[in-house]
């Protein structure tokens, strides 16, 4: 959500922070901007409403010259999408860009009005610059202003400060939402993530909560959040892990569904050797074990939360461990008692959500263990937590999930497998008979890649709906819940996805010839009951997709409209390779209509703020 670049460099800063924004594309925006410092010293900005491209083109008949500037991608909170909305903020002799949401600025633009300045715009990021550029006023140093203005915010953001008269000069700071700072030759950048650094630089400091920086060409100093001198560790990334580039595919969604078997059997290699399980241990040596924990909290959000929501039918019956499901920005607010005996996991791709980590810091000091389960080996989940499960995904460019879905998945049904171990709940065998069945998954995606094809013929039929419906049973309810949500993401056509068995119980009313259903439908134990609901949708002249196995399809696809051919086999662990065929059919149905597959309008990949 929203995308902070900064750099103190050596060449002409525009196009190289143009160039940084775009690999910030994947986060969400629907405005850009820069600002920069020219060798007289003198503090200019652009700004475009939509696409980057706009900004590009602005930047090409009104350039901005230096060596020093900053640069942001919005996605609207405050305000609408608009260029007087679109950061750089500026007033005066500061310039500001910001990620994340002032909760008080209601109360500091009161304070500014009464002393005689009026605010220009509908957004908080713009009290940031006036109470800035007042201090400076009143003859505040450009730095003691910043550190002035950062004591009186509250809330949760990134922030930088840029200065007129002052090109070797940038103030960050970062409460909430993640920081990083590059490091180079005799050049400093920053950004919201190394995705936009990796270009520069493969040396990375990243912030901690509530710390603030101060940057010249030479170096950081960095100062925490009681302002003392706290300089972080420097990290090496490895830089092809942040590449940015579709493969040969039309859109970073079709590769990143296609490279699915890969990160999963990744997944897979890294946690699983031979028939054993191998899992990090906790700081001071502690086995990660599951034999005296006595319930699960799994948290998220989305599809992470959908990928929770599948792990607690994979924990309870493996390893018998009672689950509560909770969508992060609900858990905390209810304020769940927690027993000293449970522990919590919490998914996130980014490892930044700001709900689910929050979620966290409700749970620390409340259950035993915290787990993260994230994409992002560095991110705050992963560094907060008691430990951290990396999912191995690699960087996931499109907004809508479904790799890092696949890879969080892989990383549950591990722990499932391990919890059930751990209880006593299943015997060496068993224990290997359950990995064989997760090892034969990504063979089995790879199969279930070829259902593209006829998805493809499917969604031009889909793209007229006004509504669909996705029905499953067990651990493929969750799945059906994905679908749902993927169509709804991609595609903006109005999709629910609900427990077959719960059919009759409200949604059936909704059936007539015009409503697809999506049913998922594995040849398994409860077939026989989704049958059921499916032929009581076609009494009704509902319209049905059925995505089985071929003998289910046998045995069911008569009088469907369409049927997708699943793989058979993978055990309890099927769910995984039946997220192809969601993902493909909410693709494919986004291209029919046009829409935007990598950047679905009013989403983020990184929900940063509440």
């Amino acid at each position: 959500m929203c995308g902070i670049i900064g750099i103190l460099g050596q060449h002409e800063v525009a196009p190289q922070l143009v160039e940084a924004l775009k690999r910030l594309e994947y986060r969400g925006y629907d405005s850009a901007g820069i600002a920069t410092i020219d060798g007289a010293g003198k503090l200019d900005r652009r700004r475009a409403v939509g696409k980057l491209v706009n900004l590009s083109d602005r930047l090409v008949h009104e350039p901005l010259t230096g060596l020093a500037g900053i640069g942001h991608t919005r996605w609207a909170t405050h305000g609408a999408a608009t260029e007087g909305n679109a950061h750089p903020h500026r007033y005066g002799r500061v310039a500001v860009v910001h990620n994340g949401i002032i909760e008080n600025f209601r109360d500091l633009r009161e304070d500014l009005v009464a002393s005689g300045i009026s605010p220009q715009t509908e957004t908080d990021t713009e009290t940031v610059a006036l109470l800035a550029g007042r201090l400076m006023d009143e003859g505040m140093t450009p730095l003691d202003a910043a550190r002035a203005t950062l004591a009186r915010l509250r809330g949760a953001f990134a922030l930088a400060f840029l200065f007129d008269g002052e090109g070797d000069l940038m103030v960050a700071a970062r409460r909430g939402s993640p920081l990083a700072i590059g490091h180079g030759e005799g050049e400093m950048y920053l950004g919201s993530d190394a995705v936009a650094l990796a270009p520069f630089t493969d040396k990375i400091t990243y912030l901690e909560d509530g710390d603030h920086a101060v940057l010249t060409r030479q170096g950081v100093q960095v100062f925490d959040a009681e302002g003392r001198l706290a300089n972080r560790d420097a990290t090496r990334i490895d830089v092809g892990e942040t590449a940015i580039d579709k493969g040969g595919y039309r859109h970073f969604m079709a590769k990143e569904i296609a490279q699915q078997p890969a990160v999963l059997g990744d997944v897979l290699s890294h946690y699983v050797k031979g028939d054993r399980i191998v899992l990090p241990e906790f700081a001071g040596g502690a086995a990660l074990d599951f034999a005296d924990v006595d319930r699960i909290v799994l948290v998220g959000c989305g599809t992470a939360y959908l990928a929770g929501h599948v792990a607690k039918y994979w924990f309870e019956s493996l390893a018998g461990l009672p689950c509560d499901l909770d969508v992060a920005s609900e858990f905390r607010y209810r304020e769940p008692p927690l027993s000293d005996r449970s522990w919590g996991l919490f998914i996130s791709q980014s490892g930044e959500t700001a709900d689910t980590l929050a979620a966290l810091h409700y749970a620390q000091g409340r259950v035993a263990r915290t787990l993260g389960i994230v994409n992002v080996g560095t991110s705050a989940i992963a560094r907060e937590a008691d430990l951290a499960l990396p999912t191995l995904a690699g960087i996931e460019v499109c907004v809508a999930s479904s790799k890092a879905f696949t890879c969080q998945l892989g990383v549950l049904a591990v722990l499932a497998i391990k919890a059930a171990h751990d209880r006593g709940r299943i015997d060496d065998a068993q224990m290997a008979a359950h990995l064989a069945d997760l090892r034969a998954i990504p063979g089995l995606l790879n199969q279930a890649l070829a259902v593209s094809d006829d998805c493809k013929r499917i969604a031009d039929w889909l793209a007229e709906a006004q509504d669909v419906l996705y029905l499953g049973r067990g651990p493929l309810y969750p799945v059906a819940l994905e679908g749902a949500l993927k169509l709804k993401e991609l595609s903006y056509i109005h999709a629910e996805g609900y427990a077959s068995g719960e059919l009759k119980h409200g949604p059936i009313a909704l059936i007539d010839r015009n409503v697809p259903v999506v049913v998922v439908a594995p040849r398994d134990a409860l077939f026989e009951k989704t049958v059921s609901n499916m032929q009581e949708v076609m009494a009704r002249h509902g319209q049905v997709v059925l995505i089985s196995d071929a003998e289910g399809i046998a045995e069911a696809g008569d009088g469907v409209r369409h049927s997708l051919t699943m793989p058979a086999g993978g055990g309890l662990f099927r769910p995984i390779t039946y997220a192809v065929p969601m993902q493909y059919l909410a693709y494919h149905t986004a291209v029919a209509k046009g829409t935007d597959v990598d950047q679905p309008r009013n989403l983020a990949k990184s929900v940063t703020v509440e």
